[in-house]
């Protein structure tokens, strides 16, 4: 597993920053949609804490949606409800990959891949006169559910943070920076369902622990992406730490700092030949 250095990818982008335009914010006509499919690569854990890393291959969708409504870009998906000068109520999605009962989980059950969703109150505290900088706290609150035939809900996350956003250049194009830092918290029944053990399958090596759920650690993410006229390139580096977490006595945490990362590439397919006005 690979891990960049973030000042290096920093310097970089600063310098792109401070060679780029300062163009006036001004609405251009763009393409209602556009659609891409590429490819790329995740570098996990299992779980957070976990102490089996997996290599991922993944699909990559691009889609592009500049809705008056509903919006689709390198923000996520996010519906405008309230979508004000400084306040937007967004969609909010995550999820977990299957967990196989080995190492620190032999002979307990297999976990089942998850998915997260829910709202994300996003205040927007702060942007430069072109919109090239922008400084948000955002808090997500979402449900999680195992997905199976017969999906169970397993708990509540919630992840606020402060996200700081960097462009070379207004618009789809140039490179775009994006680093994000702030605290987990996930109620007992979620904590229970990755850390929790059970007495009847309590060992010597592998005490029973119950979690209370509260203060789930913190995070720090990078992502870098890049849009040219015929693809879409991106990669992220996250680093994790569970010092303090209200779960860090488990005997499944084996880890408590760790990082991930990953990449994609996509290729632009279609896009809408109807124009709308986007100060993306």
């Amino acid at each position: 597993m690979y891990t960049p250095k973030l000042p290096s990818l920093v310097l970089l982008t600063a310098a792109a920053l401070a060679a780029a335009a300062c163009a006036a914010v001004r609405a251009e006509p763009r393409p209602l949609w556009e659609f891409g499919l590429g490819a790329g690569a995740l570098v996990f854990n299992d779980y957070r804490g976990a102490d089996s890393v997996h290599v991922y291959p993944v699909p990559v969708p691009y889609l592009v949606y500049r809705g008056k409504f509903l919006r689709s870009d390198q923000r996520g998906l996010r519906g405008r409800l309230l979508d004000q000068d400084r306040i937007e109520l967004n969609l909010s999605v995550n999820g977990t990959t299957p967990v196989r009962s080995d190492s620190s989980r032999h002979g307990m059950p297999d976990l089942r891949p998850t998915l997260e969703i829910g709202p994300s109150l996003d205040v927007h505290l702060w942007k430069s006169a072109a919109a090239l900088l922008r400084l948000d706290l955002r808090m997500p609150a979402r449900a999680a559910f195992t997905v199976e035939a017969a999906p169970s809900m397993i708990g509540l996350f919630l992840a606020p943070h402060l996200n700081l956003d960097l462009a070379q250049r207004r618009g789809p194009d140039g490179w775009k920076l994006g680093l994000l830092a702030g605290p987990l918290f996930a109620n007992r029944r979620y904590d229970n369902y990755f850390y929790g053990v059970a007495p009847r399958y309590a060992t010597a090596e592998r005490p029973a622990f119950r979690a209370h759920g509260g203060y789930a650690g913190t995070q720090f993410i990078a992502a870098l992406t890049r849009r040219y006229p015929a693809c879409w390139l991106g990669a992220y580096l996250r680093h994790d730490t569970l010092g303090g977490a209200s779960f860090a006595d488990s005997p499944l945490i084996s880890r408590d700092s760790y990082w991930s990362g990953g990449f994609g590439i996509a290729w632009i397919i279609r896009r809408s030949s109807r124009l709308v006005d986007s100060e993306d």
